[in-house]
């Protein structure tokens, strides 16, 4: 088979902002780097106000200023998603900021070191627990008010196709992620009629500061993982987010969308 030509894939998925998110106000969380950031850039872009989360406060910031600098609306707020009163407060921050709060993007996760079972050790299996489960729960239980209020809202929560596949030496990492399915169907049941939609995005291999590089083997491992030969872009994970995020999916909740390249359907 003929290589894939990344740039030329890229190419094809660029579109024009249609304005999908106009008049929406949006909070995403680990939105320093990666994938987060593509969120928040993309959110942005589609006329949504976004309040970007992190502790990594100068990246946070210079991500924010990049949206000003183009013409969106973005601020910066550093938080820990594992505080419950760093997530109140941020909350607190985009409500009185924009009046309203319409879409929550979950992102943060913590991304360490990852073990098998035998290896793993309980300061692993606490960060997981603490910055991917109840950080996601803090800030979901924190915007629900505001969105029931006005019967209107979307949470989007990033989980991993590793909450749909094995992968080797993750064990906490995977089975965190894999409870993020379960909060989603639960939410999505419980807030659906105050018309709250709440639904997972499982990004596959992405390639961010963190990945593996191009010809090393376990990069080579991801692309052989995937339909398309390839791995992906924080972008192409943001398309995602928007869909989810507006009302093109007004009616799609509980609902879990792979951005995987195919690897979940080998």
């Amino acid at each position: 088979m003929a290589p894939i030509d990344t740039d030329a894939a890229a190419l094809q998925n660029a579109d024009a902002p249609m304005n999908r998110l106009s008049h929406k106000a949006a909070i995403v969380t680990g939105a320093a780097h990666g994938i987060g950031r593509a969120i928040s850039e993309l959110f942005a872009e589609e006329g949504a106000s976004v309040l970007l989360v992190d502790i990594d406060v100068d990246a946070g910031e210079g991500a924010a200023a990049a949206i000003r600098q183009r013409g969106g609306d973005g601020a910066f707020c550093r938080a820990d998603v594992s505080s419950v009163e760093d997530v109140v407060s941020a909350v607190s921050v985009a409500f009185e900021k924009w009046g309203h709060i319409d879409v929550l993007c979950n992102n943060a996760a913590y991304l360490g070191e990852f073990h098998a079972v035998l290896e793993s050790t309980p300061e692993e299996w606490s960060k997981c627990i603490e910055v991917s489960l109840l950080g996601t729960h803090h800030f979901t239980k924190a915007v629900l008010p505001h969105m029931i209020a006005r019967k209107l809202g979307s949470i989007v929560i990033v989980a991993s196709v590793q909450a749909m596949v094995g992968c080797a030496s993750s064990v906490a990492y995977t089975a965190i992620k894999a409870s993020l399915l379960g909060y989603v169907l639960s939410a999505a049941y419980d807030y659906g009629p105050y018309n709250v939609r709440v639904n997972a995005l499982c990004p596959g291999a992405i390639q961010t500061r963190i990945s593996p590089k191009p010809g090393e083997p376990h990069y080579e491992w991801q692309c052989g993982q995937t339909m398309l030969g390839r791995v992906g872009r924080p972008r192409e994970v943001a398309h995602g987010a928007v869909f989810l995020a507006s009302d093109d999916a007004s009616y799609i909740t509980g609902a879990v969308l792979p951005v995987d390249g195919g690897w979940t359907a080998k």
